[in-house]
């Protein structure tokens, strides 16, 4: 029964396949790519898909499906550590204030409103020009904006949790209010949570691809989609492959993630279990 339920929601399928499809190609990118991502061979520079290769080549005759491979690793990694770093000390903050309450709640919700207000693009620049650009300054980036968004989803979230009968008992009962966020308020969020994470990898994707196009990211001759798209930009009339290709993955990567968000949403919804 909770097969065909699955099977009757197509944006769950479509997106979990369209994730599995973007997980198991940057996995293979670790063993396995046509050629090295790094090779050049000028002899062979800017040539249309199959002339040279699957994809084509750059302007530095390094093979583009490679080059994709890779950066689809560079970008799915980059995004998952920063979400989980800011679902962590996201979650952990939302939870504290909803158990904690009064003077604790306002510093922190305030102090979201201030994170929220500056975009990640502007973080990166600000860390970049004390630590510099790399992976360690896109992680962190990203993972400080998805901090307040995951405060504030787990804060609503337990609110109404710890407003139930039965956690008014268990407070008559005389448990702690730690005990209580570990034993009833996680547990009874981690659906909206794992929706949440899915939904922010996507943005995460789309954030880092922005920052390595502007030179935020990794820094060359490491691959990614959004340094792909910023090298582009001289050879558009020229090799509008080079750009249609690693922005064409991006925009399957973040529509698949969302799709999968979407679905999940739906199929982990308890007032919809049919």
């Amino acid at each position: 029964m909770r097969r065909l339920s699955v099977l009757r929601r197509p944006t769950f399928v479509i997106g979990l396949v369209v994730t599995l499809l973007l997980v198991a190609v940057a996995l293979l990118s670790l063993v396995w790519t046509p050629m090295s991502p790094t090779k050049m061979q000028i002899v062979h520079k800017l040539k249309p898909p199959l002339a040279q290769g699957l994809l084509g080549t750059d302007q530095f005759g390094r093979d583009v499906a490679s080059m994709l491979m890779v950066g689809a690793w560079n970008s799915l990694s980059t995004s998952v550590l920063a979400v989980a770093l800011g679902a962590t000390l996201g979650t952990a903050l939302g939870v504290s204030v909803a158990a904690l309450r009064g003077f604790f709640e306002t510093v922190v919700m305030r102090g979201c409103d201030i994170v929220f207000a500056v975009p990640p693009i502007l973080s990166a620049m600000l860390l970049g020009a004390f630590i510099g650009s790399g992976r360690f300054t896109a992680i962190i980036a990203i993972a400080v904006f998805m901090v307040p968004v995951f405060a504030r989803l787990t804060l609503g979230a337990a609110r109404q949790i710890w407003a139930r009968d039965y956690v008014t008992a268990a407070i008559g009962m005389g448990r702690n209010r730690t005990k209580i966020t570990l034993t009833h308020i996680l547990p009874n969020i981690s659906n909206q949570i794992i929706v949440q994470v899915t939904i922010q990898l996507g943005l995460a994707i789309l954030t880092e691809a922005g920052l390595s196009f502007l030179g935020l990211g990794m820094p060359p001759p490491t691959p990614t989609w959004g340094r792909m798209l910023a090298d582009a930009q001289t050879y558009l009339g020229q090799a509008p492959w080079l750009a249609l290709l690693p922005g064409l993955a991006i925009a399957l990567a973040v529509l698949g993630l969302n799709m999968l968000g979407d679905g999940l949403r739906d199929l982990l919804d308890p007032r919809d279990q049919s």
